[in-house]
C-alpha cells in the first residue's frame, strides 16, 4: 500500500506542477493524472479489501482513458478482486484497447485484390546533387565500410543512432533535411524524434544509392487516447531480395531464429502468429537504456504495427514544408481496421497552400512492392 499511496502522491503533485503548460498539453495531462489516480485508488481499496470501491475506481479509470492491459495482469495490488465477476468483465474490455499483441493479432488479414489507385513508390537517385553533397561531406562510403549491403545498412544505423541522441519532446527543426538537421542538432545540443531520425537516415541510404523509405507505424487507438506513432527505416537489401527492418531510435534490427534479418511486414507476421524473433543484442535508446525483444516488439511496436504509413516519394528534403508543394502518403490498413474509407483524404494549408494527400490501401503487395 506504501507504493500505490506515494504514486498516487506523486500524480497529485504532478498536476500543480504542469499547471502553466499550454491547454492542450495541460488536457492531456490532466487526462493522464486521472486515470493514474483512480487506478491507484483502486489498488489502496483492493489492498484493504473493499472490493465494491476497488472495482468502481477502476472502472473510471478505464473511462478515463487507461489501458495498460499488460500491467493490470501483473499488479499484485489487485490480487483480491481477480476473481470478481465485475473485474473480469472490465479486464476482457481492456483488453480490446490495451492488449496490443491481442489486438494485432486480430488484424493479420488484408486483401490483395484492391485496386484503389494509388501513387507510384519512387526513390530518388543518389546522383542527386544535394545527396551527393551529403555523401561527400559525412564521408558516408568510410561509414558505410566495405562489406556487404546489409553490413553497410547496420554501420549506418550505428552512426545516426550514435551521433543524434533521440528526443520525442520537442519537434523537429523547420528545415527537415539530413545535413540541416545534423549541424542544428551539433551546434545547438539538441536530439530529434524518431521521425526526423528517421528521416536522416533515409537520406543517407539513398545517398549510397539504396532503395529506402521512412515509414510511420501506427496503432488502431480506437479510443482516440493514444497519440503515440513511432517512425523507422525499411531498406531493400539487393543481395537478400528484401526489405529490411532498420530502427534509428533504438539502433535496432530484428532477425529469425535462424540469425537472418527481417522486414518489417515479415517481424509484424511473425508477431501475429507467434512465431520466434530475436532483437539485436545492442538494441537501446540513447546509449542508455538497453532493449528487450518483450518491451521492444511485444509491447511498443506490437501496437505500432497496426497501419502502416511511407511517402509516396523518397527524396533528399522530403518533409520540408514548401509553398504549393503536394506531399502523397500511401497507409497500409488491415481490413480490421473501422475507418476504411474514404480511399483519399486531402489536407490543404491556406497560409502556404501546401496540400497533404493520403491513400488508404489493404494491398500489401502494393505497398511492400519490391523498387525496380
Amino acid at each position: 500500500m506504501t507504493r500505490t499511496l506515494f504514486f498516487l502522491i506523486g500524480f497529485l503533485s504532478s498536476t500543480m506542477l504542469f499547471g502553466q503548460t499550454d491547454q492542450e498539453k495541460k488536457i492531456e495531462e490532466a487526462s493522464f493524472t486521472l486515470q493514474n489516480i483512480y487506478y491507484n485508488l483502486c489498488c489502496i481499496h483492493s489492498l484493504l479489501n473493499n472490493k465494491a470501491a476497488a472495482i468502481t475506481n477502476l472502472k473510471k479509470s478505464i473511462e478515463a482513458g487507461y489501458n495498460n492491459y499488460r500491467h493490470v495482469q501483473a499488479d499484485t495490488d489487485l490480487d483480491n478482486i481477480r476473481n470478481e465477476r465485475e473485474f473480469i468483465e472490465l479486464n476482457k474490455q481492456l483488453r480490446n484497447t490495451g492488449d496490443f499483441l491481442h489486438i494485432l493479432k486480430k488484424a493479420g488479414n488484408y486483401n490483395i485484390h484492391d485496386k484503389r489507385p494509388l501513387p507510384v513508390f519512387t526513390y530518388q537517385s543518389g546522383n542527386d546533387p544535394n545527396l551527393v553533397s551529403l555523401r561527400r561531406k559525412y564521408d558516408l562510403d568510410s561509414i558505410a565500410g566495405k562489406g556487404t549491403d546489409v553490413l553497410k545498412f547496420i554501420n549506418l544505423l550505428r552512426w545516426v543512432h550514435n551521433m543524434v541522441p533521440h528526443n520525442g519532446e520537442n519537434g523537429n527543426p523547420e528545415v527537415k533535411n539530413a545535413a540541416s538537421m545534423i549541424e542544428v542538432c551539433k551546434q545547438s545540443d539538441r536530439g530529434l524524434n524518431c521521425r526526423g531520425l528517421a528521416i536522416v537516415l533515409n537520406e543517407c541510404y539513398l545517398a549510397l544509392g539504396f532503395k529506402s523509405r521512412i515509414v510511420t507505424c501506427l496503432p488502431k487507438d480506437s479510443l482516440k487516447v493514444d497519440p503515440d506513432c513511432h517512425v523507422i527505416n525499411m531498406v531493400y537489401s539487393g543481395s537478400l531480395g528484401k526489405w529490411l527492418w532498420m530502427d534509428p531510435t533504438f539502433n535496432a534490427y530484428v532477425m529469425n531464429e535462424k540469425g537472418e534479418l527481417l522486414g518489417i511486414e515479415e517481424v509484424r507476421e511473425r508477431l501475429i502468429n507467434d512465431k520466434p524473433l530475436i532483437l539485436n543484442p545492442d538494441a537501446n535508446w540513447n546509449n542508455q537504456t538497453a532493449q528487450t525483444k518483450e518491451n521492444y516488439l511485444e509491447g511498443y511496436m506490437a501496437k505500432n504495427l497496426y497501419m502502416l504509413e511511407c511517402p509516396a516519394s523518397s527524396e533528399y528534403d522530403m518533409e520540408t514544408v514548401a509553398g504549393g508543394k503536394t506531399y502523397k502518403y500511401i497507409t497500409l490498413l488491415p481490413l480490421d481496421y473501422h475507418e476504411q474509407t474514404p480511399d483519399k483524404v486531402e489536407d490543404k494549408s491556406k497560409a502556404t497552400g501546401s496540400s497533404w494527400v493520403t491513400f488508404k490501401t489493404n494491398n500489401p503487395k502494393l505497398f511492400w512492392k519490391v523498387p525496380e
